[in-house]
């Protein structure tokens, strides 16, 4: 099928916008609201844990969506995503332990091990490859729509009325998310039906080399999100801030002010010239909120974030599908999202353990955080010399 005859702004284009939006709502409304709930059944010493979890599941299941996305088709793969997280919703209330909370935290990152790598691959058949930056960005702007009123959303019910009412609303948005993919026409054009056989995953199937270079920028940029995560709801508590959810709304609107705009310049400009930009301001985010102890710092620093991270998101994905052949952009996509829940695990899981409910630690651990991504800047300075070497 023509590209040509898919612009960017069309109804498969907005449908696949919408659906992202309500799934991304959907598990980012709990995360504000998890820590103190898991603290509630017992298990305060497990906050790390939380993210953790969540993104190993969502990293190892990469590899079968990658190659389910290239097989049986971008949609099915889409749907699975949404349906884990309308299940799991209505399970978090039943299994009402330490044990069966952390449980589901790993059940519940297949969600996001499947739904974003099979979007990507859509995104990239239905647009051209001119424009590829454009439409990621406008799609990240969906996305990150949903991460932003999902957290002050999920605070708010809350507060209003309870933590079962919030997983139950969870589970709601994960299935109108369904709803809208039901009648998504495929793009995969050589399809083929599922058999058990596709879940046999050889060596070569996991990786794809041609997209490690921006797989490597994902993974160091990413471990400031994950310490992010376990550590703003209790650091935003200590500072007065009632809604847990306000750093992630705040962060989350100011990359929507740049998300169209980085995407259209990565496509004119190059994407690692935009990539640069935004490590730079991810560094300098990360010092704010660590060197600044009140609310206008937190409140700051979250709109340097999420600048940062509005300019990363659209020219990384863009730049992995650039480095990808189009018979393997589900692998390449796959690739690319295993070091970003890597990053984000690792970020949670080693904030989480120096943290230790000890709350003068926060500062001092985001800065830490922070200086992943100047290795991020000094990986893409060696790269570009050996490139200049060899040319």
């Amino acid at each position: 099928m023509s590209k040509q005859a898919h612009p960017i702004y069309n109804l498969s284009f907005g449908l696949l916008c919408l659906s992202s939006l309500l799934f991304s709502a959907s598990f980012n409304m709990l995360i504000p609201e998890l820590p103190s709930y898991l603290e509630s059944l017992g298990g305060a010493e497990y906050k790390g844990l939380i993210i953790a979890l969540f993104t190993l599941t969502a990293g190892i299941s990469r590899p079968f969506s990658g190659k389910l996305t290239d097989t049986i088709g971008r949609v099915p793969v889409m749907a699975v995503g949404s349906i884990v997280c309308f299940i799991c919703g209505f399970l978090y209330p039943v299994l009402g332990s330490v044990a069966g909370f952390l449980f589901l935290r790993l059940i519940h990152g297949f969600s996001t091990g499947f739904k974003p790598t099979a979007t990507a691959a859509y995104v990239a058949d239905i647009v051209p490859v001119q424009r590829w930056g454009e439409a990621l960005g406008i799609h990240g702007i969906c996305f990150s729509t949903g991460m932003a009123v999902g957290p002050a959303i999920g605070s708010a019910i809350r507060q209003s009325y309870s933590m079962d009412v919030l997983f139950y609303c969870s589970s709601l948005f994960a299935l109108l998310s369904i709803v809208i993919l039901y009648n998504m026409k495929e793009t995969l054009e050589n399809k083929v039906r599922f058999k058990a056989s596709l879940l046999r995953i050889t060596q070569n199937e996991i990786i794809d080399v041609n997209a490690l270079p921006a797989a490597i920028v994902t993974l160091l940029s990413y471990i400031s999100y994950g310490a992010i995560l376990t550590l703003i709801p209790d650091w935003g508590e200590h500072l007065g801030i009632h809604n847990k959810g306000l750093f992630f709304m705040v962060f989350t609107l100011a990359s929507l002010l740049v998300r169209f705009i980085a995407g259209k310049v990565s496509d004119r400009k190059g994407r690692v010239n935009v990539i640069i930009t935004g490590l730079v301001i991810l560094f300098i985010s990360l010092l704010v909120l660590g060197i600044s102890g009140n609310v206008t710092g937190l409140l700051g620093g979250a709109v340097l974030y999420g600048v940062a991270t509005g300019i990363l998101s659209p020219a990384v994905n863009a730049w992995t599908i650039d480095l990808s052949l189009p018979e393997h952009r589900g692998k390449a996509m796959a690739t690319m999202y295993i070091a970003l829940e890597a990053g984000i695990g690792l970020g949670a899981l080693i904030a989480g353990w120096v943290y230790h409910d000890i709350i003068v630690r926060i500062p001092w651990i985001l800065i830490a955080a922070g200086t992943f991504s100047v290795f991020a800047l000094l990986y893409l300075g060696l790269r570009n010399r050996k490139r200049i070497a060899h040319s």
